[in-house]
């Protein structure tokens, strides 16, 4: 099922539409052209496809937040059982990617402040609902991160490199910067209660 959405806010760079879920040859594209490329999203997820006259400009991913992140946890300021219970409010931007023959300037941080204010709606409409927060990983040995930091994310911290089934408590990956986005002013309340 594919859901138009973020009608209004495109016009100013003359985009016609983002589709949100299921949208026609999203994972086609992330395959081909992101650097992770694709991997099937476990639990609740939205895939976005920007267009503009036509033509497919970017593609975006949301899942489920993972479970543990000590810079997170500590800047939204819950305890174990808040975020066992409160971990269904948070979004995680899995794959963004601008495709490779789309040059219009600023339109990255665009992109991301449209997903900031439908990101809730949309959710709550797909699995009934919202988010309250949303997080992204960046990798500084590829990215500055410049687009999520003009669209108002905030650094966290650093993940430890360990992965989620670490075995072995040693980095085997790239450490990344945590940013993050208040989707409301009232994260924190709703988060820890």
């Amino acid at each position: 099922m594919a859901v138009e959405t973020g009608q209004r806010g495109f016009a100013r760079y003359g985009l016609s539409r983002l589709v949100a879920h299921a949208a026609p040859g999203w994972r086609d594209r992330i395959t081909q052209h992101h650097y992770l490329g694709y991997e099937q999203p476990v639990g609740e997820h939205l895939k976005y496809l920007a267009w503009a006259h036509g033509r497919p400009l970017a593609c975006l991913a949301w899942s489920s937040a993972p479970r543990h992140l000590g810079s997170r946890d500590r800047y939204i300021g819950w305890n174990a059982e808040a975020r066992r219970r409160n971990i269904r409010f948070i979004a995680y931007n899995t794959r963004f990617l601008i495709l490779p023959w789309v040059r219009v300037p600023h339109l990255a941080s665009h992109l991301l402040g449209r997903m900031a204010a439908m990101l809730s709606d949309d959710w709550q409409r797909m699995y009934g609902h919202p988010v309250y927060f949303a997080e992204t990983f960046i990798d500084p040995g590829r990215f500055r991160g410049t687009c999520c930091r003009a669209a108002n994310w905030q650094l966290l911290g650093l993940t430890t490199g360990r992965g989620k089934n670490d075995q072995t408590n040693q980095p085997n990956r790239p450490i990344k910067e945590i940013l993050g986005l208040a989707l409301t002013p009232r994260f924190r309340e709703y988060l820890t209660r």
